[in-house]
């Protein structure tokens, strides 16, 4: 396998910390704030593309923080200095992980089109989610992240096994791929027979939660 070089992969790096901080600086007044709306976070996807990425992005968040925080235009202070570059981090960390887990399963079932969404992983782990958010809070019980992170995985972990239960008899690699469609169907319509039945409340709270954020980090 080719290697890329270190000084490479510091100069993809440091240009892409560059284009973060740019772009941060271009728009002031809606990258800083208590509520800050970034155009440069749309960057964070290129950790998809190269691993080196992650830390420019991380570097150039600290970097616009830290001339923010000297142009006074930075209300958040010193405390973005740590949390904002952590955010960023946490997103191009994520971004990456994606894409690996995609390569993975790509590989292990030789089709180009496998994919935790494909494979019904994720709509297991919103099934477990919606099953946990809606019994608990139907008892007045607030789940927390770490309990929503654990009901996810436990249920992506479930859809997984289910697809690989079938390989015992399953040898070609695209009839598990089909069979994965299925089991992702059949997860999302028991997902959206619990969503009728429970409070408006619930809705809003499983919608956000798999709209996905980042609010967590900060």
């Amino acid at each position: 396998m080719k290697t890329q070089s270190p000084v490479r992969t510091l100069a993809q790096a440091g240009l892409i910390a560059a284009m973060y901080a740019a772009l941060t600086l271009l728009l002031p007044a809606p990258s800083f704030g208590i509520v800050q709306c970034r155009i440069s976070e749309m960057l964070t996807i290129l950790a998809v593309f190269t691993p080196s990425a992650i830390p420019g992005l991380a570097v150039g968040c600290l970097v616009s923080n830290l001339v923010g925080l000297g142009m006074g235009a930075n209300p958040a202070g010193a405390w973005d200095l740590l949390f904002g570059p952590l955010a960023t981090l946490a997103a191009a960390l994520l971004g990456g992980a994606l894409s690996v887990s995609g390569f993975l399963l790509q590989a292990f079932f030789a089709n180009p089109i496998a994919s935790p969404f494909v494979l019904g992983i994720s709509s297991g782990a919103k099934l477990t989610v919606s099953l946990a958010m809606v019994g608990l809070l139907s008892r007045g019980v607030v789940m927390s992240s770490g309990g929503m992170i654990l009901a996810a995985f436990a249920g992506a972990m479930l859809s997984m096994g289910f697809v690989l239960l079938l390989s015992k008899w399953l040898h070609q690699m695209s009839l598990l791929v089909v069979s994965g469609v299925m089991i992702g169907y059949l997860c999302s319509a028991v997902t959206e027979f619990v969503v009728t039945f429970a409070s408006d409340a619930n809705i809003v709270n499983l919608h956000n939660w798999s709209m996905g954020s980042f609010s967590g980090m900060t």
